[in-house]
């Protein structure tokens, strides 16, 4: 079964084409890089898989369940990460937690469990009773996967999460996601500007002016050049 699969997918902002005719699948436990500029369409696809828009047209399928037919069941099979911070800065690390399984109708000992296994998981365990305004922001952005965890989705969704963190918290980020799709098993659609959270072995959709322009391993796509280089010349070619 298909992890994740976009299937002729348009969305336009009144004139303004925002995704042409989009199209593609994730296979389970797969680390997919989504990879375009700013205002490629990686964002309103974001708001399409969570249901945030609409989609006018095309059909997306989350583990299984059709988004449009079966709405709880794709979403609950979902964790989201948005480009902007979704914690209660006032609640602490635990608290946030907490309140988050309770909205998936976890509780008790069930909730406390997999709450300390998330923190375990994003090396916050000794962090759980500081309180999220008092947390640098690479480790808000660790307590936002490891809430994302709680409710042990099988398709992990992040949209820009490294936007406005230091080199070293960058790394540590993507290096956390990069080991939770080998070891967990987790599907992984990552969307980034930057080619550097890239890995050789990654699934790459190259995204541009709402097109899908590559799909392929992306040490196979970037072949002998570096792939910023490879990147910049692709949406530099004319459409």
């Amino acid at each position: 079964m298909t992890a994740l699969h976009v299937e002729h997918l348009s969305y336009a902002y009144g004139r303004k084409v925002a995704l042409d005719d989009l199209s593609f699948a994730v296979e389970p436990g797969t680390f997919c890089a989504l990879l375009g500029p700013n205002g490629a369409g990686k964002s309103t696809l974001f708001s399409l898989l969570t249901r945030l828009f609409a989609a006018p047209s095309g059909r997306i399928t989350v583990a299984g369940h059709d988004l449009s037919r079966a709405p709880r069941k794709a979403l609950a099979a979902m964790g989201v990460v948005f480009q902007q911070p979704t914690l209660d800065l006032d609640l602490t690390v635990q608290r946030n937690l907490t309140y988050f399984a309770a909205l998936h109708g976890l509780s008790g000992r069930t909730a406390r469990a997999r709450i300390a296994e998330a923190l375990e998981r994003l090396d916050m365990a000794d962090r759980a009773r500081e309180r999220a305004r008092d947390l640098k922001c690479g480790h808000r952005r660790r307590l936002e996967i490891a809430r994302c965890l709680v409710h042990r989705p099988s398709v992990l969704l992040l949209d820009e999460p490294t936007v406005g963190l230091d080199a070293a918290s960058r790394r540590a980020i993507t290096a956390h996601v990069h080991d939770l799709s080998r070891s967990d098993g987790l599907t992984v659609l990552w969307a980034t500007h930057l080619t550097d959270e890239i890995e050789d072995d990654d699934r790459l959709l190259i995204l541009h002016r709402g097109r899908l322009l590559e799909d392929g391993t992306a040490g196979a796509l970037r072949g002998t050049r570096p792939l910023a280089d490879h990147f910049l010349a692709r949406i530099a070619e004319p459409a």
